[in-house]
């Protein structure tokens, strides 16, 4: 990947920064320059957060967000209202959502969509997790009371969207589509806050 004037260790670096999301070559290298010519303590500072965060990072086990523990700084709030759930493909559209403050409820986080085109089903991912934990909140003091689906506006959202509002219509839970405030096709962790706010405070029932 590297032109090969680079010395070897340089191009593993550069190599490896290429890996992440949204970092081609030519920024993989900018990195990799910056790495090698910062303060050598500031270096070890980032290695060393990359690797606890790696070892103490976990999902939490009631919605699959971040944590480092049990459960989510969002899952242990008392203040948040347990009986409305924000389902999210992924971690950071939890964060979008946070940001744009317009959500007092809980979240689930799926880690996937449906994609039978890709061989991906409800199975491989936290839906059935969610239909679960739907289940066992059903008949209960604080019942799960609403879910808004807040996947990408994509056929694999819509679809994914669509099983949701299925399967927990028959446990007689309201379920509704975040709101058409997101362009066709667009990713979630992209929106600006005030977009993202509309689009929740203006959901609609599937």
């Amino acid at each position: 990947m590297c032109p090969v004037r680079y010395p070897s260790a340089m191009r593993r670096l550069v190599n490896e920064l290429s890996k992440l999301p949204s970092i081609g070559e030519k920024s993989a290298v900018r990195l990799a320059y910056h790495l090698i010519s910062t303060d050598e303590r500031d270096v070890g500072l980032l290695a060393s957060s990359i690797s606890g965060c790696r070892e103490s990072i976990r999902f939490c086990n009631t919605c699959y967000f971040l944590a480092e523990s049990q459960k989510c700084e969002i899952c242990s709030d008392p203040s948040r209202d347990e009986s409305k759930v924000c389902v999210v493909e992924k971690p950071a559209d939890v964060i979008a959502i946070e940001r744009s403050g317009g959500y007092d409820g809980v979240y689930h986080v799926l880690h996937g969509l449906w994609s039978p085109l890709r061989g991906v089903g409800p199975s491989n991912t936290k839906v059935q997790e969610l239909l679960e934990r739907a289940s066992l909140k059903h008949g209960t003091d604080s019942p799960i009371s609403e879910v808004v689906v807040a996947t990408g506006t994509t056929v694999e959202g819509d679809a994914t969207a669509l099983y949701i509002a299925t399967a927990l219509s028959e446990m007689g839970i309201e379920t509704f589509r975040i709101a058409q405030g997101l362009p066709k096709g667009g990713e979630l962790e992209f929106a600006d806050d005030v977009t993202l706010t509309h689009a929740i405070q203006g959901r609609r029932r599937l």
